[in-house]
């Protein structure tokens, strides 16, 4: 009989203990709706970031490379020298091909009056100015060139006499003294220039042979009494044709003896509008020919060419200081001196702007444009032909002034610029006059007190 109340109790604390359990699962227990409820991200509210009081600097960054300036691309304008000069060819009508016998030196230093090349054992030298060669110089020639011919002369310090634009005699002794400097001789009259000047001086003698005959001829009629028959008239036409023959003779031998004398060729000298200059690159090696370019000089003075967006260039004006600062960590101020159509071609015949750029020609204000940075003599002149960091300040804050992100500034076509400001569990509007932008910054002056540092701005929900 003591069993039963035992196995009684141990019934009872089974019923129990499944209670229980049944109570605990219950409690776990969740309806779909209830499951999705507890797993929905709570609402969300708006993103804000306090108000600063700081100062702010609007810059144009770019980055950019070092260059020597004023590249200018280098040909001859004609033949070195003459058939019969020793450049090549018998003078006899031979077909000349000219070599280089002397090659530019890329890297150099070119100076007034020097050697740039050697063609066929003739020099081709260097002068300052702006007018290009482009024909042979020689006696009786006149115009801007000669000029400047005669004035870098006289620099040289061989004096023609004057600056007069007209090459005569003191001209061509100027000349043959400067290449005999250089160990040259100047250009003489070539074999075909004497052979025509022997030609015309033959005619002139012919021609004053052949008056002096119709002369004598007319002497002797007039001596048979015949004077005014058929014979004197032929006479007299005779020796009227002899006359217009000798002075037809002496105006051709004239002519040519105002151009004959020393000449400087068409290829032996290259005018530069700027010395000394740097032999950048150099196009031909001995035993070429020397058609097209033989190189490209430069200015010895260094510049950093930049391009910048269109729309940044809208906000950049010749004169402005610029930062200029190398991979190395140099740091140099610089001037902007020149912004779009104005800025050189990096390559002298490419056709194309630094870092092929449309040169803000081309209608799109979102096109990139050109800059370059003009920099103090001798600053980076052993980072050329490297890259750089310019930074062009634009404008700057008057002090501390009220910023915002530009992500928190609203405006509007019809009325004034506004941030959304929040104040505990409700956003307000607060007008706002925007000012200089800059670093993702914008400075906002308020009406009044309606904002001030620290106030939380919404910049997105």
């Amino acid at each position: 009989m003591s069993s039963r109340p035992k196995q009684l109790g141990i019934i009872v604390a089974a019923v129990g203990l499944v209670g229980v359990g049944g109570w605990l699962a219950g409690s776990q227990m969740q309806s779909p709706a209830d499951a999705a409820a507890a797993h929905r991200p709570p609402k969300a509210g708006p993103v804000t970031v306090a108000v600063e009081r700081r100062s702010l600097t609007a810059s144009v960054v770019a980055q950019g490379s070092v260059e020597f300036a004023s590249p200018q691309s280098l040909a001859l304008a004609g033949p070195v020298g003459s058939p019969d000069s020793g450049s090549g060819g018998s003078g006899a009508g031979d077909a000349v091909v000219q070599r280089v016998t002397k090659a530019p030196a890329a890297g150099s230093e070119v100076k007034e009056g020097d050697v740039l090349m050697q063609v066929s054992g003739r020099p081709v030298l260097v002068l300052r100015g702006s007018v290009p060669m482009y024909r042979t110089l020689g006696p009786g020639a006149s115009g801007d060139d000669v000029k400047q011919l005669e004035k870098a002369l006289t620099r040289l310090g061989f004096n023609p006499g004057g600056a007069t634009g007209t090459y005569g005699q003191s001209d061509a002794a100027a000349v043959s003294r400067w290449y005999k400097s250089k160990g040259f001789h100047a250009e003489e009259p070539s074999f075909a220039d004497r052979q025509q000047l022997g030609t015309l001086e033959a005619a002139v003698t012919t021609a004053q042979q052949a008056l002096l005959q119709a002369q004598d001829q007319g002497s002797g009629s007039e001596g048979s009494g015949d004077g005014t028959g058929a014979g004197g008239e032929a006479g007299k036409l005779q020796l009227k044709a002899a006359q217009q023959q000798l002075d037809a003779a002496n105006a051709a031998l004239s002519a040519f003896q105002a151009g004959y004398g020393t000449k400087i060729p068409a290829g032996e000298v290259v005018f530069l509008p700027d010395l000394p200059a740097r032999l950048d690159k150099v196009s031909v090696k001995i035993g070429d020919t020397p058609s097209g370019p033989v190189g490209t000089v430069t200015s010895s003075q260094v510049v950093v060419q930049a391009v910048v967006p269109g729309n940044d260039a809208k906000l950049l004006h010749k004169g402005m200081t610029a930062q200029v600062e190398t991979p190395d960590g140099k740091k140099v101020e610089g001037e902007l001196v020149a912004l779009g159509d104005d800025v050189p071609k990096s390559d002298p015949g490419d056709g194309e702007n630094p870092a092929g750029t449309s040169g803000g020609g081309s209608g799109d204000a979102s096109a990139p444009v050109p800059v370059q940075i003009s920099v103090p003599s001798g600053e980076l002149t052993k980072n050329a032909n490297g890259s750089a960091k310019v930074t062009i300040k634009v404008g700057s804050s008057h002090g501390e002034v009220l910023t915002v992100p530009i992500a928190a500034l609203h405006t509007s076509a019809d009325g004034p610029a506004k941030v959304q400001v929040r104040r505990g569990s409700t956003v307000v509007d607060v007008s706002v006059k925007a000012g200089l932008s800059a670093e993702g910054q914008v400075e906002v002056t308020p009406s009044g007190d309606a904002l001030k540092a620290g106030d939380q701005v919404v910049i997105g929900q």
